[in-house]
């Protein structure tokens, strides 16, 4: 039995594949070994989904963000071993998952826009080369964190419209206390940051709503992409509900920058359950 689980910092994805093929599912809370230690996770993996199959799985290929150095897999590797202790377990970065997922064995440049972002060229089969990714203070261009902050810096300066802000008190009942508070005070900033997308996206017709989305994209072209040695003759795939509800904007910013936009999918997991598949 394999167990596939592809993790950003807001959830996870969870796939099982048994002996005859049939393959289940499940969602779970996101993990991050950045801001989280191998025991925090532990205690999060304790979900019944999982704890049902920790007899049963024999390979795991974990694939999450927070995962591109040594210690960190070994973080997740033992958060894992706590619960499937005679499993093989792989981990790996989100950045393979995505390419995996939508390149496939082919070469193109794969990139990751949900909570927050990244990227990477691939040549079909490893990673030749990635930029930076230094989280939602100082990165995470184009990412949910990023735009939910400028978001809420305009909530705060009073630089949105006033017809946008007269809605986000309306549905959020929140002042400069409360995003202060959950910002600097309480767990997970940068998800507290991202679900602000939610409406942002609702009222992308707005020109407002809809010029956060495309700066942020801009900024992300401009910071990932186009630091790529040919990127104008590479396909561009992205993963992550921040490009995948709203792909029109994205792809009408990297239009305007000459870039060609391929495939736009919410996450990897299913890519990934058909590459994992065709290795069995």
């Amino acid at each position: 039995m394999i167990l596939i689980a592809d993790s950003g910092a807001s959830k996870t994805d969870w796939r099982v594949i048994n002996e005859t093929g049939e393959i289940g599912q499940h969602r779970g809370i996101g993990f991050n070994p950045n801001y989280q230690t191998a025991v925090e996770m532990a205690s999060e993996l304790q979900d019944d989904f999982l704890l049902d199959l920790r007899d049963k799985v024999e390979i795991i290929y974990y694939y999450g963000s927070g995962c591109s150095s040594a210690k960190n897999r070994l973080q997740v590797e033992n958060a894992l071993r706590s619960i499937f202790k005679h499993a093989e377990i792989n981990v790996d970065h989100d950045l393979m998952a995505a390419a995996r997922a939508t390149c496939g064995h082919e070469a193109g440049i794969a990139c990751i826009l949900g909570t927050g972002s990244n990227s990477c060229d691939y040549d079909g089969e490893f990673i030749v080369a990635n930029r930076p990714a230094p989280g939602y203070i100082l990165g995470d261009e184009g990412g949910g964190a990023y735009i939910g902050r400028k978001f809420l810096a305009d909530f705060i300066y009073e630089e949105m419209p006033k017809k946008v802000r007269e809605k986000v008190l309306d549905q959020f009942q929140i002042d400069n206390q409360v995003i202060i508070e959950n910002v600097y005070q309480r767990p997970f900033p940068g998800r507290y940051m991202a679900s602000f997308c939610r409406f942002i996206t609702e009222n992308k017709n707005d020109p407002y709503c809809y010029m956060l989305y495309y700066n942020a994209f801009q900024d992300f072209f401009k910071k990932h992409v186009m630091k790529y040695e040919d990127y104008k003759n590479k396909s561009v795939n992205f993963v992550g509900s921040i490009a995948f509800y709203n792909s029109d904007i994205l792809r009408n910013a990297a239009y305007d920058v000459d870039i060609h936009v391929n495939l736009v999918i919410e996450g990897p997991i299913s890519g990934l359950t058909l590459y994992h598949q065709n290795l069995l």
